[in-house]
């Protein structure tokens, strides 16, 4: 069969994204199906995506959709039209069946396959597309048995974590280039799922909650082959890289061994590190650490049910820093129980941090299946009916979401290192001529005033 893989995501703020799922999936089904792929963050695809449809005819198209909107509360820009643009595309060129799937879809699927019409849909890992297709090849029915596939609008079981072969190569010269040209930024992954119950957090609902570690050898061979394509800085996607801080010494250590010294990132959990954990990684090529901080008051931290306190906080920025990484915080305000009093705690504790790039997202998108779903449900600000394809933040009782922007705003006044949400559009064009100019990584550390 003849398959078209399309990556729907256009953002590049706060730094561009390389699909690595769509990587997966085409490499799961390379040998058996004719596959192309396809970046909508490339320059001309749309009307390469026409062009396909009429002159190769692909018999299936699968969509990848990475996020449903930007998660800001106070600019809030929605992806799903855009979306739905590009299957009218497919639509008016085309007779391929057109099937959902990426994180986006495994968070709403219901309401997306209502939305935008598709064929089919498959929640969670995008491997198992090559099942669905093995079904296709013999009847409709068959393909409705498979976990996790959306057929004639019907939701069949859950599937279990993804355990079969996992491999990947790069499939679209063109959308390495374009990365390669937009920052030298390609991503690795090195695990799946999600221990942790953060309560306003998809993870776990998408990967599962238990860990599952790639070998840290098949790691460092995916990571060279990277370097070789040209990557000049790697990403780990991991959803939190140090969830298993024995792993991630291991894969450092295969990195070592091979000689790869490409600086990298990764997003992190603030707990507390082992001794000289930071230091290691950096010897491995670590450079930059985000930090998925959230806030420094400990009533906010125990109701986002984090694993780490405000003390583990500062003890691994300074454990990070001291090994000479590069350093970014993210904070989010306005969950259940946050009030000026809280805002002003986390807001103090910024203050004496000149060290590290913040970013400040003022209100929390409630997602489905989470816990905040089920408070705001208990509290009335839902109702069941609600499908939240349409973002909606949720709103403490002890304060409105634009009175903490307002505090926000105003200390983060004359201090270029504070960052609400993913930017302003000025700093988007700035990181724009940047890349432009030849820098590489995702350069918030050039915001860092100290």
């Amino acid at each position: 069969m003849k398959i078209l893989l399309v990556a729907t995501n256009r953002m590049m703020t706060p730094f561009p994204v390389y699909p690595i799922g769509v990587d997966y999936v085409a490499t799961a089904l390379r040998g058996r199906h004719d596959v192309r792929v396809m970046d909508f963050a490339c320059d001309g695809a749309e009307a390469a995506l026409a062009s396909t449809c009429q002159t190769w005819k692909p018999d299936v198209v699968g969509l990848s959709i990475r996020n449903i909107d930007n998660v800001e509360a106070e600019s809030p820009l929605g992806f799903i039209p855009d979306i739905e643009r590009i299957v009218e595309r497919i639509r008016a060129e085309s007779t391929a069946r057109i099937v959902l799937g990426g994180p986006g879809f495994s968070i709403f699927p219901e309401a997306l396959m209502a939305r935008l019409h598709a064929d089919f849909g498959m929640v969670g890992e995008g491997e198992r597309l090559a099942e669905l297709l093995d079904a296709l090849a013999t009847s409709r029915m068959a393909a409705a048995t498979i976990p996790g596939v959306f057929a004639g609008g019907q939701r069949l079981a859950p599937p279990a974590p993804w355990c079969g072969p996992r491999g990947r190569a790069l499939t679209s010269p063109e959308t390495v280039s374009h990365y390669l040209r937009w920052g030298g930024m390609l991503n690795v992954q090195t695990k799946r799922g999600c221990p942790y119950l953060c309560s306003y957090c998809t993870y776990p609902g998408i990967e599962g909650r238990k860990l599952r570690l790639f070998e840290p050898d098949e790691v460092a061979s995916e990571w060279e082959a990277l370097v070789l394509a040209g990557a000049k800085f790697l990403f780990v996607t991991d959803s939190v890289f140090n969830s298993h801080v024995h792993h991630n010494l291991a894969v450092a250590e295969a990195l070592q061994r091979r000689g790869l010294t490409v600086p990298w990132g990764g997003f992190f959990a603030p707990t507390r590190p082992p001794r000289r954990y930071y230091r290691r990684l950096r010897e491995a090529g670590l450079t930059h650490a985000e930090f998925g901080t959230e806030s420094f008051s400990p009533a906010m931290l125990k109701s986002y049910r984090k694993p780490f306190t405000v003390e583990h906080s500062l003890a691994a920025h300074a454990e990070a820093r001291a090994a000479g990484l590069h350093v970014a915080h993210y904070i989010m305000l306005g969950g259940p129980g946050e009030t000026a009093q809280t805002v002003t705690e986390t807001l103090d504790r910024c203050d004496g941090i000149d060290d590290a790039a913040l970013f400040f997202f003022c209100g929390v998108r409630i997602y489905p299946a989470t816990q905040l779903h089920a408070i705001a449900l208990h509290e009335g600000q839902l109702s069941a009916d609600d499908d939240l394809l349409e973002p909606q933040f949720y709103q403490p009782a002890g304060i409105r979401i634009e009175a903490i922007a307002k505090m926000v705003n105003e200390r983060a006044r004359g201090r270029r290192h504070w960052v609400t949400g993913s930017g302003s559009a000025e700093m988007a064009q700035t990181l724009k001529r940047m890349y432009q100019r030849g820098r590489i990584g995702p350069l918030w550390d050039r915001l860092v005033t100290a």
